[in-house]
Parts: structure tokens; C-alpha cells; sequence
């Protein structure tokens, strides 16, 4: 039955009951009786209907005992009390739809936003299409106010980006040519040229959609044991009122006791809270993978960090190059040329230092080999290469220096990664790279130990001086540094075992099995890449730590509510039963009192919606720099 349909026949049952009230009032019992008959009818059909779907699949729902109390009802000649509950059933029913809609607004916003239509450029010429119509590859226009429709990169124009839909930020974001764009943001102002790379379902936005859809469907634990309850609890109400009938003879009695035991408002009680709180993330940034992750994230008390990426921005800066014998310009060139093949941010950093530095033309590198954790090698120019640690150097003969080993400590020391370079097995640099620690690092951990958190610890690949100073800015419980990816999932694992639950925060790509490990993963989104989205529990889709925070609040709020409403909807139940044992109430009152309790724990959910978690206004003012992640470590 479709909320249409509920809603005229509610209209309609609701129109006899005032004609009844009008043919009592005129003296005109007949009718009035006959009236009381059709509309019990007319509103007991869907609900008997619903009744013997839920019996064909060997279930009891809550539209059986209405059944067998309605016709119960009839068959005692009760029409008052037949025709009113068969009334406030349906109209409860049509409420909770209308109510539960708003549970459910931010993922309608969410699909309202969906971009609908694209301007393409083919054979040289403009067309509007489709937007699931456009390939990748195609150059798509977007003007001021438009929606990007795919995911791609700027080939031209400059423009400032509403990405809330992506990330919940609601500051614009200025970008230019090379810059990412995401499908579902809007351009405040100006004109972009976008290659598409992901189009159609492939898109982030679209992957929000279906990850937000699948968590709002998923059950968590409490609601899977409240479902298992209500299987047993109902068939058990059933057998109590023929206890009932049995020990008191009273017909009225016992059809009120079997309808008044109705398990709705706790049915209910926990995915109505889940829905409002996965909602809210949604609308601020925040993918949960459904009320399990709401309810994990609820109850850690242990939070680890990655590093670079996660407490710092992850868009380290080249801060100084010692030469140590050779040619600067030329062993930075070979360096750089090497480092093209890495996919690791600070083996970027120094291909874009060299660029800066006018060296656009690198050669190719050839016989890469990536040692994880530690940095590379590779041939260029019929040289070998290698960068990285000391203990890649040590690993290939190659000695550092005392001179070399005094500078990378000093830089260490300040804050930065060093980087040792060699070509053809004799040490000619070293490369100083530091990183900043982000903005908003400092009050997110506060406001992580005000709600709860008792540890909060950073894991890094990164020098120990380097570490050492984030930590002391950050005030963190422990540190450690100089750890491979394996180091940091035994870690994690060392964590479990001494009974703490478990947090990992990390830029869900180089810290994928880590946050797998943890028992919640919390993935940086840089963008929602696909790694973030399948790796983690949790994706802060706007890349800050204080979406981790509200995150957090908004799990505990989350969990809170769900226990509200538990507890109130086994309180009313009890209540309600102890009326009707005492003669204090009756069928049509009690009906009325248990559709109230329904609505009254969806309200209490929507509250869920508006939580902000007394999220602050972000911090002005930068702070220090801070080294970043060692070289490969990450």
C-alpha cells in the first residue's frame, strides 16, 4: 500500500468515525452501528492483508494481534472500540511514514543534488546530454551555477567549487587548471573546462549515494537482537492473553492486553536513531558503513594516528638541499627523475621541487625497484639511483658520512624528513622535507578527550625527532616513529589484545592495513578515493580531523538515542500492561497511548538531524611545521 493510498483510506475511516459521532448524537444507533462496521472494515483490510504476508513468510507481526483483537472486537459486538483502533493503527502508521521522511532527508537531498544534465564539447561544437551519457574523456562544461557532472580534472578556466555535497564543507574551493573536480558540486562563480576521468554510477558522488543507502538499510546489533526479541515476544503475547481469557473469562480484557503488548515503539526504536545519525554524517561530510560502524566508533577508547596526511596536511615542502660532493643540480635532476616512478607524496614533492626549479624535461626511469618503507632504486641514464633512509644506504654499502649524518640530525631535529641521496653508490645529498601540521589538529584531539577518548597515539615511518615534535604540539599519549606499515598493524593488533578498542585514522591507501586491522577504521577521504571508501568503517570526506570529532560525538548522541528510545518503548509497554490488568485502561485509549509512544521515539530521533556536536569554529591561525612521514615509509 502506497503512503497515497494509506493516507486516503486514513481519511476516509477518519470521515465515518465523525459520521458515527453525529448519528449517536442524532439519536440513529443503527446507523451508527453500520457505519462503525464499515469503517473497522475499510481499515482493518490492509492491515489484515499486511497480517497474512508477514504469516506466509512465518513471521508474527504487530498486524496480527490488531487482527485478532479487531475481529475479536467485532465478534463481541464492540464496533466503538473496532472501529477506533483499526483507525489509530492506520493513522499512527501514515504519522510514522510522514515522520520518518525527515529521518531520511539528507540522503533525498543528497539524490536531489544528482547532476542531471551535462554540456559537452564533440566535433568541436556544444551539446547538452544526458550526464549518464557522457564518456570518459569527454571535455564537459560547467558555467556559474551549474553542477559537475562527472569526476575529472580542469583542462581550462578558473572557478570557485560549493563541494558540500562531497565533503560538507561549505567554504568554496578556488580551482584551476590540473585541479580535481567531483560530480554533485556546484560552481559558485566562474567557467570550467573538465576532462572526465569517472562518469555515470563511477563517480564519487554516486558512490556517496550507495554507500549512505547501504548504511541507512544496515542493521547493527541492538537492532538485530530487538528483531530476534520481537519474533519470540510477540507469538509470546498471543499465549499470554490466552492466559488471560483463560484466568479472568473477560473477552474485552484480553483482546486490550494483546493489542497494548505491541512491540511498535521498540521495533522501532533503534533504526530510527541509526537513520537520523547516518543522515547527519551525510550531511556533514561523515560516510558511517552502517549502524554497526556507528555503534563501534561509539565505544573506542583508543584512537591511533597516522601521521603525514592525517595530523598534517600530507603537502610536504622541500626545505633544504645539502650537496655533499658532485654536481647539485645534476644529482637532484637524477633524483627526481627516479622519484617520477613513485606514487609516494614526498617522492612527488621532490619531483615538484625540481620542476620549480626548471628541470620540466626528466628522464624516464628504468629497473625501479620500490623498497616499501624504506624508499628506492632506480637506473637513470645508465646510473643508479637510490634514495631513501639511512638503512637503505647502510642495506647497499653505502656510507654516510659524519658530515652527512650531523646535517640529516640537525634537520631531524627542526622538524623535517631527511632524505639521503646516491647515485652510483657514493652519497652526494641529502633532502630536507617538512610537512605542517593541520590547522584543526589540535582542537579535534581536545574535543576527541572530552568525549571520551582515553589514548590517542601517533604511529609514523617518520625520524623520532620528527615525531617527537609533533607530539609535544599536539599533547599525545605516546609516539612512535620509524615504524613500517607491519609495524604499525602489529601495533594495532598489541592494542586489541590488551582490551582496548580500537580507532585507526589514517589516509586509507598507505595505512589500508592498519585501519582494517583497528576494530574501526577512519579513513582521511582526500576526495572519497576508491581505497578510502571500501578500506574504511568511517570517511571523512573533507580530508579534516574535526569531522573525526563530530563524527565521534555524533556516534555516542547516536547510541544515547537508541537507548532512549529502547527504554522508553519497553517502559510504556509495561505501563500500559499494568493499565489494562488494573481496569485503569482500555482498547480504543491504550491503542491510542501506544501509536503516541511510536511517534514520540521518532521525534526524539529526529533531533539526530540537527546535532552538531558543538562543533567550533575552526581555528584561525596556523601552526609550526612539523616533519613528515619518512621517505617511502607511509
Amino acid at each position: 500500500m502506497t503512503g497515497k493510498q494509506k493516507a486516503w483510506i486514513t481519511a476516509v475511516t477518519g470521515g465515518l468515525l465523525v459520521l458515527a459521532i453525529l448519528f449517536h448524537l442524532t439519536g440513529l444507533h443503527g446507523f451508527k452501528s453500520y457505519t462503525l462496521i464499515l469503517s473497522t472494515v475499510i481499515a482493518g483490510f490492509p492491515i489484515a492483508l499486511k497480517a497474512l504476508q508477514a504469516l506466509r513468510m512465518k513471521a508474527f507481526s504487530i498486524e496480527l494481534l490488531v487482527t485478532i483483537a479487531v475481529v475479536g472486537a467485532l465478534f463481541i459486538g464492540e464496533y466503538v472500540e473496532s472501529a477506533v483502533v483499526t483507525f489509530l493503527f492506520l493513522f499512527g502508521a501514515y504519522l510514522e511514514a510522514r515522520t520518518l521522511e525527515k529521518t531520511r532527508k539528507s540522503l533525498k537531498d543528497l539524490v536531489d543534488m544528482a547532476p542531471q544534465e551535462a554540456t559537452v564539447v564533440r566535433d568541436g561544437r556544444e551539446m547538452v546530454i544526458a550526464a549518464d551519457e557522457v564518456e570518459a574523456g569527454d571535455r564537459v562544461v560547467i558555467r556559474t551555477g551549474g553542477k559537475v557532472p562527472v569526476d575529472g580534472r580542469v583542462a581550462g578556466g578558473r572557478a570557485h567549487l560549493n563541494e558540500a555535497a562531497i565533503t560538507g564543507e561549505s567554504v568554496p574551493a578556488s580551482k584551476a587548471d590540473g585541479d580535481p573536480v567531483f560530480s554533485g558540486t556546484i560552481v559558485d562563480s566562474g567557467y570550467l573546462e573538465v576532462i572526465a576521468e569517472k562518469t555515470g554510477d563511477d563517480t564519487t558522488f554516486a558512490r556517496i549515494i550507495e554507500l549512505v543507502e547501504e548504511a541507512q538499510e544496515s542493521k547493527t546489533k541492538t537492532q538485530q537482537f530487538l528483531e530476534r526479541f520481537a519474533n519470540i515476544y510477540t507469538p509470546g503475547i498471543v499465549v499470554l492473553s490466552v492466559i488471560v481469557y483463560l484466568l479472568t473469562r473477560n473477552i474485552e480484557l484480553t483482546l486490550t492486553f494483546l493489542v497494548i503488548a505491541c512491540p511498535g515503539a521498540l521495533v522501532i526504536s533503534a533504526p530510527v536513531s541509526i537513520v537520523a545519525g547516518i543522515g547527519n554524517g551525510a550531511k556533514n561530510g561523515v560516510l558511517f558503513k552502517g549502524g554497526e560502524s556507528v555503534e563501534s566508533l561509539a565505544k573506542i577508547d583508543t584512537v591511533v594516528f597516522d601521521k603525514t596526511g592525517t595530523l598534517t596536511k600530507g603537502r610536504p615542502e622541500v626545505t633544504a638541499i645539502d650537496a655533499f660532493g658532485g654536481n647539485g643540480e645534476e644529482w637532484l635532476r637524477m633524483i627526481a627523475a627516479a622519484e617520477t616512478a613513485s606514487e609516494h607524496h614526498l617522492g612527488r614533492t621532490i619531483v615538484e621541487e625540481a620542476e620549480s626549479r626548471g628541470m620540466t624535461d626528466l628522464e624516464q626511469p628504468e629497473e625501479v625497484d620500490i623498497i616499501k618503507g624504506h624508499g628506492l632504486a632506480a637506473t637513470v641514464g645508465g646510473k643508479r639511483v637510490i634514495a631513501g633512509t639511512r638503512k637503505l644506504m647502510a642495506e647497499n654499502g653505502i656510507s654516510v658520512t659524519p658530515e652527512a649524518e650531523a646535517a640529516a640530525t640537525a634537520r631531524e631535529k627542526a622538524g623535517n624528513t631527511a632524505i639521503f641521496a646516491a647515485v652510483d653508490g657514493r652519497l652526494h645529498g641529502l633532502i630536507s622535507i617538512a610537512d605542517r601540521i593541520r590547522p584543526e589538529a589540535k582542537d579535534a584531539i581536545r574535543r576527541l578527550r572530552a568525549s571520551g577518548v582515553r589514548h590517542i597515539i601517533m604511529l609514523t615511518g617518520d625520524n623520532r625527532h620528527a615525531a617527537a615534535l609533533v607530539g609535544r604540539q599536539l599533547g599525545l599519549d605516546e609516539v612512535h616513529a620509524e615504524l613500517l606499515p607491519e609495524d604499525k598493524v602489529a601495533f594495532v593488533k598489541k592494542q586489541k589484545d590488551n582490551g582496548r578498542r580500537v580507532a585507526m585514522a589514517g589516509d586509507g591507501v598507505n595505512d589500508a592495513p592498519a585501519i582494517a586491522t583497528a576494530d574501526i577504521g577512519i579513513a582521511m577521504g582526500a576526495g572519497g578515493t576508491d581505497v578510502s571508501m571500501e578500506t574504511a568503517d568511517v570517511v571523512l570526506m573533507a580530508d579534516r580531523l574535526d569531522q573525526f570529532a563530530h563524527a565521534r560525538s555524533l556516534a555516542k548522541a547516536t547510541v544515547r538515542n537508541m537507548k532512549q528510545n529502547t527504554w522508553f518503548a519497553v517502559g510504556t509497554v509495561f505501563l500500559l500492561l499494568a493499565g489494562v490488568l488494573l481496569g485503569k485502561i482500555f482498547l480504543a485509549s491504550g491503542m491510542l497511548i501506544h501509536e503516541l509512544s511510536v511517534l514520540i521515539v521518532i521525534l526524539n530521533a529526529i533531533r539526530l538531524v540537527r546535532y552538531n556536536g558543538g562543533k567550533k569554529e575552526r581555528l584561525a591561525e596556523d601552526v609550526k611545521p612539523a616533519g613528515p612521514e619518512a621517505a617511502m615509509a607511509e
